[in-house]
C-alpha cells in the first residue's frame, strides 16, 4: 500500500478530509444499508431490556423482580458503557484485508447471538446475568465500529443525511423491538433466537455489500491511554457549548428512557393491567413511533427554515416533562396513551433538532470521530441504563410514582441547559 493510501485512511476518520472512494457500489447504497443495519442492532435494545428481559426475570422470581432487574441491568449497563469506546479503539488499530471495522462487527453479532441463545436456555438469575453481560459487550463491539462508518466512508457533505438515516434506523429498531418483543412474551427463548438471527444476517450482508478498504498495510498509530480516557470527558471550560449540549441531551434522554424503559412493569403494577400489559405494548409502541416520526419530519425542516435550534430543543424538552405529569396524576390506560403521544412528539422533535445543534458545537474539526463518540454516549447510555436507573428510583422511594417527578426534573434541567449555549441561536 502506498503512503498516499495510508494517509487517506488515517486522516479521514478524524473528520478533516473526505475519505477515499468506496470499494464497491455508490454512496446511495451505503446510505440505504445503514438503515437496516441500525434497525437490526436496535431491535435488540428495544425488545430485550424493555420487554423480554423483565419478563424472563419476573418469571423466575416475581416478588423480587424490580431488585433483580436493577442489579442485572446495572451490570450490563456498566459493561456497555466501557465496551463501545474500547471497541472503537481496538478497531482503529485492527489490520486486516477486510478493513478495520468488519471483523469486529461480524464477531460482535456472532458472539452476541450465541450469548442470546445461552439466555434462551437459562433457568437462573446468575445465568441470565452472565448472558446479558456478554450480550452487552458483544453487540456494542458490533455497534461501535458500525457508528464509525460515518467518518470512515461518508463525505462531509453527506454526513447530515447519513446521520438522519442512522437515527431513523435507531428509532425504528428501538420502538419496533418493543412491538415485536411483545409478540414473544409466551416464548422468550424464541424471541432471543430471532433477534440474534436478524442481527447476524443483516450485519453480515452489510459487510458483504459494503466492503471496506484493506487496512493490512497501514501503519498503526501509537496508543495513548490519556486520549482514550478523554473520550469519556467533556471539558466545560475549554468547550462550554459542547458541554451544555451534551448535558442537555444526557438529562433529557435519561428522564425519558427511565420511564419508557420501565414501561412493562409500570403498565403491570402502576396502571394495573397485570397480565394484560404485554398485549398493550405493541399498540403503545406504534403510537409512539407515529408521534416521533411526525414531529421529526416537521421540526427538523422547520428549524432549518427559520435558522433556530435552541427554541426547538427547549420546547421539546419541556413537552416531554409535561407529558410525564399525565400518568402521574392519571394512572390509567387513557393517561398512558396521552403520555405516549405527547412524549413521542416531544422526543421526536428533540432528537431531530438536537442532532443538528450538536453538529454545530463540536469542539474541533480535528477530533470529529472522538467528539462523535462522546455524543453517542449521551444518546445510547441512558437507553442502556434506563432499567437500572428506574429500578433504583422505585426501590429507593418505594413506588413507581417516584419515576415521574424525577423524569420531569431531568427533562426540565435538560431544557434549560441549552440556553447556556452561545454559538447557536
Amino acid at each position: 500500500m502506498t503512503m498516499a493510501s495510508d494517509t487517506a485512511l488515517t486522516v479521514a476518520p478524524d473528520g478533516t478530509d473526505d475519505p477515499r472512494p468506496l470499494v464497491r457500489g455508490s454512496l446511495t447504497r451505503l446510505l440505504t444499508w445503514i438503515v437496516p443495519a441500525n434497525v437490526s442492532i436496535f431491535l435488540l435494545w428495544g425488545a430485550i431490556p424493555g420487554v423480554l428481559l423483565p419478563l424472563q426475570i419476573a418469571g423466575i422470581d416475581e416478588s423480587n423482580k424490580i431488585a433483580n432487574l436493577t442489579v442485572i441491568a446495572t451490570l450490563g449497563a456498566f459493561c456497555a458503557m466501557l465496551a463501545q469506546p474500547i471497541a472503537g479503539t481496538i478497531s482503529d488499530r485492527t489490520r486486516s484485508r477486510f478493513g478495520r471495522r468488519a471483523p469486529w462487527m461480524i464477531a460482535g453479532v456472532l458472539i452476541g447471538g450465541l450469548a442470546l441463545i445461552g439466555m434462551a436456555l437459562a433457568n437462573s438469575l446468575v445465568q441470565i446475568a452472565i448472558g446479558w453481560i456478554i450480550v452487552q459487550i458483544a453487540y456494542n463491539f458490533a455497534q461501535g465500529p458500525l457508528s464509525a462508518i460515518l467518518p470512515d466512508r461518508v463525505p462531509r457533505a453527506a454526513r447530515g443525511t447519513f446521520s438522519a438515516l442512522s437515527g431513523l434506523g435507531l428509532m425504528l429498531g428501538a420502538i419496533g423491538g418493543q412491538v415485536v418483543g411483545a409478540m414473544f412474551a409466551e416464548n422468550i427463548g424464541a424471541g432471543y433466537v430471532l433477534f440474534a438471527g436478524i442481527a447476524l444476517v443483516v450485519i453480515t450482508l452489510f459487510v458483504v455489500f459494503n466492503p471496506d478498504h484493506s487496512s493490512a498495510g497501514v501503519t498503526k498509530q501509537p496508543f495513548s491511554l490519556g486520549d482514550f480516557l478523554r473520550t469519556f470527558w467533556v471539558n466545560p471550560i475549554a468547550h462550554p457549548d459542547f458541554f451544555w449540549a451534551f448535558t442537555g441531551r444526557l438529562l433529557l434522554y435519561t428522564g425519558y428512557f427511565a420511564v419508557t424503559g420501565f414501561q412493562l412493569y409500570i403498565l403491570q403494577d402502576f396502571i394495573g393491567l397485570g397480565d394484560g400489559a404485554v398485549p398493550m405494548i405493541p399498540l403503545f409502541g406504534l403510537v409512539s413511533l407515529g408521534a416521533i416520526l411526525l414531529s421529526t419530519l416537521v421540526s427538523g425542516p422547520l428549524s432549518d427554515r427559520i435558522g433556530r435550534r435552541k427554541v426547538f430543543v427547549f420546547a421539546s424538552s419541556i413537552l416531554v416533562g409535561a407529558a410525564l405529569i399525565v400518568p402521574m396524576v392519571s394512572p390509567t390506560v387513557g393517561g398512558w396513551f396521552l403520555f405516549t403521544i405527547l412524549s413521542g412528539l416531544g422526543f421526536g422533535a428533540f432528537q431531530a433538532v438536537d442532532t443538528a445543534l450538536m453538529s454545530e458545537v463540536l469542539p474541533s474539526k480535528d477530533s470529529f470521530a472522538k467528539d462523535l463518540g462522546v455524543v453517542n454516549i449521551a444518546a445510547t447510555l441512558p437507553q442502556t441504563l434506563a432499567p437500572a436507573v428506574a429500578g433504583a428510583i422505585v426501590l429507593a422511594f418505594g413506588g413507581y410514582i417516584a419515576l415521574f417527578p424525577v423524569g420531569i426534573a431531568l427533562s426540565i434541567l435538560g431544557a434549560f441547559a441549552v440556553w447556556f449555549i452561545k454559538a447557536v441561536r
